[in-house]
């Protein structure tokens, strides 16, 4: 008897999820709570679900906005500008009434990628330190839980909260780190927003609008659109058997005999975290379309081996996330990978990936972190993340936030020119070229028309750099930091490390002897 009232209540819980037309009172999803920061300055989405047709009334800084629900239950309204930092109350009405409190108004960042970006707190160097002085009632913090689909997720199961000794040490140190220097910089509350999955690919995070939008990712695009093909013929193929079952289950049930063994469902192909589109549906979707100001990226470990196909999957993440947030070119700003061993890496993959990354700031509205000087070797997740989301908050603070003079970038190849037997460098953001540890340039060689490359010297001259080498009398092609060990010293005059490039587009180079 018992075992019938179990797949009673099994059966029960099926018809109830598959009866779309049964809907609760009105219910906003969890991004929408209680101690949020919204995005100052921008027309806000507020959305949610109701009974069909329901009208749907959003109150709050003294504005009234209203909606209906549509007939698949969803509906959403737009809030004027808020300009009030707070704290505000929100009150959501349609037959049933939610009232929100300790709202505030600011500046709102999302933080995503891999271990790097989901390393916590606690986790990073001084962190006993830094916990115990986490007291900012005006950071608030949303932390997603790992949670992969096959389809889009309506919701994610998270709530904000006031950033705290007690709330701090399981957060994203990179995105907390960034979110204090805006919030100590601009004077404004902040709220960050963290979903973020260790070992992850690229691919898993973007949507299938961004994989439409980039002509090279073309392939990956087909692959997702077969795996669904093939699901939805998958399942057409369940649905006799499953309603065969269901029938042959209310009848056992009736008789008080055992119900028969539920047959298989297909497992969905895309719903994984490794399946491309599995971690947009699961842990993006949800909080989309909130409001924000950019957001934050650390990735790549996981798609060494891919060189240039990287910089086409960051293309396609960049414009996806765009797309489906509907607010226009919001910055995007990422951290170059830092050096790492790797072990065995002939092909210098690390380099690749740095080239790709680098090749993305093509993008408009994008910022990248070079970090070579924060490594640790033989540890993939070097501990200090205070620097890292430091340098990501540069430039915000000088291409968001309009702050003049705040030096956000190392240097970055520029140019090269032959000068007899040496090669000038020329470098953007070049001003004040030093050697950060006062020794000889490193990490630079140079190549003449053999493509054997040897290490090279290296002089600062002004905003240049001149490489030379005795093995080299005609030079035309330097590499700068293009290994997986390399930790050069070449700085800018704010203390900004240079980052890693080459001149040539060699893939039969010979790299100089250890």
């Amino acid at each position: 008897m018992k075992r019938a009232r179990y797949y009673a209540g099994l059966v029960a819980c099926a018809v109830w999820c598959v009866d779309q037309t049964v809907l609760a009172d009105v219910k906003l999803p969890n991004v929408i709570g209680s101690n949020m920061v919204l995005q100052r300055d921008l027309e806000l989405p507020i959305w949610g679900t109701a009974d069909p047709g329901e009208k749907v009334t959003v109150t709050i800084a003294g504005q009234t906005v209203s909606g209906e629900a549509d007939a698949n239950g969803r509906w959403s309204v737009k809030l004027a500008r808020l300009k009030d930092e707070g704290p505000l109350e929100m009150t959501v009405k349609g037959k049933n009434e939610i009232k929100l409190i300790n709202i505030l108004v600011g500046e709102v960042w999302v933080g995503s990628g891999q271990s790097n970006m989901q390393w916590s707190v606690q986790q990073s160097t001084n962190a006993a330190a830094e916990i115990a002085a986490a007291k900012h009632p005006k950071i608030r913090l949303f932390l997603v839980p790992l949670v992969p689909s096959g389809t889009p997720a309506g919701d994610v199961n998270a709530r904000w909260v006031e950033c705290s000794p007690e709330t701090i040490p399981g957060f994203s140190a990179v995105l907390f780190f960034f979110g204090r220097e805006i919030f100590q910089k601009v004077n404004v509350p902040v709220g960050l927003i963290a979903t973020s999955w260790g070992g992850t690919r690229i691919e898993p995070w973007i949507p299938p609008a961004g994989f439409e939008a980039i002509p090279e990712l073309k392939s990956e695009l087909d692959a997702v659109r077969g795996a669904l093909k093939n699901y939805d013929q998958q399942l057409k193929a369940a649905i006799p058997a499953l309603k065969d079952w269901l029938a042959k289950a209310e009848t056992a049930m009736a008789a008080s005999k055992d119900v028969p063994p539920v047959p298989n469902i297909p497992r969905h192909p895309l719903n994984s975290e490794g399946a491309a589109t599995g971690l947009y549906n699961g842990m993006i979707h949800g909080i989309v379309p909130f409001g924000i100001r950019g957001s934050l990226w650390y990735q790549g470990e996981s798609n060494r081996g891919q060189k240039m196909h990287y910089h086409d999957l960051m293309k396609g993440l960049i414009a996806g996330w765009r797309q489906v947030w509907g607010q226009g070119d919001f910055q995007f700003l990422f951290v170059q990978l830092a050096p790492f061993n790797y072990g065995n890496d002939p092909n210098q993959e690390l380099a690749y990936i740095w080239e790709a990354q680098s090749t993305t700031l093509k993008v408009p509205n994008t910022g990248m972190a070079v970090i070579t000087d924060i490594t640790t070797l033989n540890d993939i997740h070097p501990p200090n993340k205070q620097d890292v989301g430091k340098r990501l908050a540069l430039w915000a603070l000088s291409k968001t936030y309009g702050q003049k003079d705040v030096i956000y970038s190392g240097p970055l190849y520029d140019s090269m020119s032959d000068d007899l037997e040496r090669v000038v460098i020329k470098f953007k953001h070049g001003e004040g070229l030093k050697s950060r540890d006062d020794k000889p340039l490193t990490w630079f060689t140079i190549a003449g028309e053999d493509k054997k490359f040897h290490n090279a010297n290296a002089e600062i001259k002004g905003d240049t750099v001149l490489v030379s080498s005795p093995a080299v009398a005609k030079p035309v092609a330097v590499r700068f930091g293009w290994n997986q060990l390399a930790e050069p010293n070449l700085v800018n005059k704010a203390g900004l490390p240079a980052s890693p490039f080459r001149t040539d587009t060699w893939s039969d180079a010979i790299p100089p002897s250890p």
